[in-house]
């Protein structure tokens, strides 16, 4: 036997492949209810006895004609030698949608495993699937499991260790009229016309590409007039290739998946009552997008409420931190000089951040629970017609949403759409869209100016950030003046109540990064924040005015006094933004010397220090903006060159982003003049 075995998981979007790998592997992947999570492959090893087992997760898709970036990711890896054995895993509940691609791999001559995840859901609807019969007519073993509830993944794996070598034998009790013998050992047999072209294209591959090992798939791609296919193997056959015959392949398989059905499913026409009463209301053309905002306006009602009862205690371990760390480095006569930079650096700076934990907890359980709920990717389906007037298909919202998170996997989700102009476009607006790391400025800042509001106004960011990138989206549609082809199709999935281990993860993984971050990049920038504004040219001072920071921030200084931010230490804080946004609240801290600026004491102390200024309410509520929408972070810029592949193009969106920020700002501070 091999002593290392390569397992490919493929599969329709959302069908819980990644539960599946998650669950043989151990592995925190990310898992989601909806379509787009997984955007590039992802590999995890396990071993049985003497034999490495390698799993591969793909980006779902539906079938082997790609035309996004993910499904040339998976295609490529399937056709590749690289892969040993295919699982299709396939949602159960939705059967005859995901035997498409069922049709489709088995044609590639490679040993192929049906998986029918979800069978909970489809005995949870009085449907039954007759197995057997399944297996008898495709010829390859099907093997039903439940990702969730992690049954039947031994036997599928087993199943997979032992098929790996043998070839499927063909049933044609459904196959269509041609007689020839030479074709019986195929499952899917189309008709005369169609399979006598195939096997002249067969004949000519032969004669070319004599390397080629599976020439009736190459054949088919052919006849469909594949993109990929026809400019890499060209055959000159006018005669044969005469149209295009990809929509009579499709229209046959699926008369021949419409006759398996009928025949393996028993009930199929039941659906979850729940989902479907819901739906009448959360899915409504006109009430759809109301609810939506609705329901992300009571998330932000429980994130500061719950949260901000919670970071009391988050505060008062910051500021004890502080007193007891300066008492004891005071004890041993450590300089003052690192007794400042420990407490108003440090301990200032990655505390202040520490302290909105909770609150980023809170709204990170909340957006997971509407995750795997089902619930956004009916956000993504109700959003199609406003994202369609805006030149882009309804697939572009799903980056969008991804960014209230983070922007990071946001931008990698764009690879989820076909066309290039439109991935550039979603690349340009998606970090419009507030992201968990900003949460921290609006609490800060709203607490301070807008106390009872102060939510209100926290939530007002992120409907401006939504507005702002449709808005930019629109106009570059008023531009091109191109309406998009690219229509959304995404499968709704029932309506459930959220895995408590789906949950978990994806909250931890985002809480992870978060502690990860106070610990690295917020350290590093509290520190440099910290030297910047303890020494000048003259070396260290105890008068920030005389500081390498306040030098930088009054260059500053005429670029942000029109939109109301003319304060070096606000525009200071704002460059060390760049490197992560919650930087801003550590480089607040540490500028204005608060050791605990999330406390009640501490953020007196700042109010009063910005009032002393000539900083108010209007020049707070313009601070929120310009940090909601200006240069994203450095980790959103390295993935948009990432993404891009282009060093210019992560220029130009930092550039545009600080220019549209700097313009909606400007109109802000401007008509809030004229009204106070």
């Amino acid at each position: 036997m091999k002593e290392e075995l390569t397992i490919g998981f493929i599969g329709n979007p959302n069908c819980g492949k990644t539960t599946l790998f998650n669950a043989y592997t151990g592995a925190d992947l990310k898992v989601a209810n909806w379509p787009g999570v997984t955007v590039e492959k992802v590999e995890g090893n396990i071993k049985i006895q003497n034999l490495n087992i390698k799993l591969v997760d793909l980006p779902g898709i539906y079938s082997l004609t790609s035309y996004t970036m993910e499904e040339q990711i998976s295609r490529r890896f399937i056709l590749s030698d690289e892969v040993d054995i295919i699982i299709d895993i396939a949602d159960a509940s939705a059967l005859e949608r995901n035997l498409y691609l069922t049709l489709q791999l088995m044609e590639l001559g490679k040993p192929v495993i049906l998986a029918l995840n979800m069978m909970d859901i489809v005995e949870k609807r009085g449907m039954k699937i007759d197995i057997h019969r399944l297996a008898e007519i495709l010829n390859i073993p099907v093997v039903p499991v439940s990702a969730r509830k992690r049954t039947g993944l031994d036997i599928l794996l087993n199943t997979a260790v032992h098929h790996k070598n043998k070839e499927p034998i063909c049933n044609l009790k459904y196959s269509s009229s041609h007689i020839n013998s030479q074709h019986f050992q195929y499952t899917m047999i189309y008709n005369n016309k169609i399979e006598d072209k195939i096997d002249i294209i067969i004949m000519e591959l032969k004669d070319k590409y004599p390397h080629l090992e599976n020439y009736r798939w190459y054949a088919i791609k052919l006849l469909e007039q594949d993109k990929e296919i026809t400019e890499k193997y060209p055959v000159n056959l006018p005669s044969v290739i005469d149209r295009n015959y990809e929509s009579d392949i499709i229209n046959e398989k699926y008369d021949f998946i419409e006759k398996i059905v009928d025949d393996v499913l028993i009930n199929k026409y039941k659906q979850d009552a729940l989902t479907e009463k819901a739906d009448k209301f959360l899915t409504h053309k006109i009430w759809g997008i109301p609810i939506f905002f609705g329901i992300m306006a009571f998330i932000f009602f429980l994130t500061f409420a719950m949260g901000n009862w919670i970071k009391v205690f988050f505060e008062t371990w910051v500021g004890n931190l502080s007193v007891v760390t300066s008492n004891i480095l005071s004890y041993f006569d450590v300089s003052n000089i690192l007794i400042s930079l420990i407490t108003d650096g440090i301990i200032a700076g990655v505390g202040g951040v520490l302290s909105f934990l909770p609150n980023i907890f809170i709204l990170f359980i909340a957006l997971a629970i509407l995750e795997d709920s089902g619930y956004m990717a009916r956000v993504a389906y109700i959003m199609e017609g406003i994202m369609s007037k805006l030149g882009l298909s309804g697939r572009a919202f799903i980056p969008m949403i991804l960014g209230f998170g983070c922007t990071v996997p946001a931008v990698m989700a764009s690879r989820t759409l076909e066309n290039r102009q439109d991935r550039f476009k979603v690349m340009l607006i998606t970090p419009f869209i507030s992201c968990s790391a900003r949460l921290p400025i609006y609490i800060l800042f709203s607490g301070l100016f807008f106390k009872d509001y102060a939510m209100l106004i926290a939530y007002s960011m992120y409907i401006i950030g939504l507005l702002t990138a449709i808005g930019i989206a629109y106009i570059f549609r008023l531009i091109d003046k191109k309406e998009s082809c690219n229509y959304l199709i995404i499968e709704l999935p029932e309506y459930k109540a959220p895995d408590i281990h789906t949950v978990s993860i994806y909250v931890w993984e985002k809480i992870k990064d978060y502690l990860t971050k106070a610990g690295t990049t917020i350290f590093i920038a509290s520190v440099l924040v910290w030297i910047i504004l303890n020494f000048g040219p003259t070396g260290y001072t105890n008068n920030m005015s005389e500081s390498f920071g306040a030098v930088i921030g009054h260059h500053l200084v005429p670029v942000f006094a029109p939109i109301g931010l003319g304060f070096w230490q606000i525009d200071v804080a704002l460059l060390a933004g760049i490197s992560a946004k919650e930087v801003v609240v550590s480089s607040c801290a540490v500028l204005f010397g608060i050791s605990n600026i999330t406390s009640q004491m501490g953020m007196n102390t700042m109010t009063a220090a910005l009032e002393a200024l000539g900083f108010g309410q209007l020049n707070s509520f313009c601070m929120m903006i310009f940090s909601l929408l200006y240069i994203p972070c450095a980790a959103s810029l390295a993935v948009i060159k990432r993404e891009s592949g282009s060093v210019k193009w992560m220029c130009f969106s930092a550039l545009f982003q600080f220019t549209v920020a700097w313009i909606i700002t400007f109109i802000v501070y401007h008509i809030g003049l004229l009204l106070i």
